[in-house]
């Protein structure tokens, strides 16, 4: 291939390069222009609140309260329910150990 003919592919290229970024432009710009003609839309259309009011901040604080409340008391309860299964086990060792040694002084 000679000198002649490569320079020739490239101009080809450079003219198919120069015409896509032409093409490019125009697209950029038409795009530009329909932004500038279409109002935007907001993006959420929901009202935005700024915070909670001082009764809803006092409804969380006494359900915190009786929760927290409540989870004192379940626990006490559960803690009074292994109690009073731990002195049952103790208690029915005892009698079965008495059982077992009156069987063997018969």
């Amino acid at each position: 291939m000679s000198d002649l003919e490569k320079a020739a592919r490239d101009a080809v290229e450079a003219a198919d390069n120069t015409e896509l970024t032409r093409q490019i432009a125009a697209i950029l710009a038409a795009q530009q222009i329909l932004a500038r003609q279409q109002p935007q839309a907001p993006a959420c259309q929901h009202q935005h609140r700024q915070g909670r009011s001082s009764a809803e901040w006092l409804g969380i604080g006494a359900a915190v309260c009786v929760g927290g409340v409540g989870l004192a008391f379940a626990s006490i309860a559960i803690a009074i329910g292994a109690l009073s299964v731990a002195v049952l086990a103790l208690v029915v060792r005892s009698m079965w150990a008495d059982v077992q040694q009156g069987k063997g002084r018969r």
